[in-house]
């Protein structure tokens, strides 16, 4: 009884750790998107680039954060894409 309590426990700590790593690394995700988005948000009201909030557009924000709006941005000053 004793051994398989404490490998039960071990799981769950692992399991736990687990849980822990993925929230935080979504927490990172989330706050590039809201920056990011702000960012094309911004630039479309100030600059009217009519950039559409597509699925690549909010991907884009939510892995480079801040500078991939910026690589937004550019792209579609340059016509390349968006």
């Amino acid at each position: 009884m004793v051994g398989s309590e404490i490998i039960l426990v071990l799981v769950a700590i692992i399991v736990a750790l687990m849980i822990y790593k993925v929230l935080k690394t979504v927490k990172g995700l989330i706050v590039n998107t809201i920056l990011g988005l702000a960012i094309i948000v911004g630039a479309n009201i100030l600059f009217g680039l009519g950039i559409a909030y597509s699925a690549v557009v909010i991907l884009t924000c939510a892995i480079g954060g801040p500078i991939g709006a910026l690589l937004v941005i550019l792209l579609n000053h340059l016509g390349i894409f968006f």
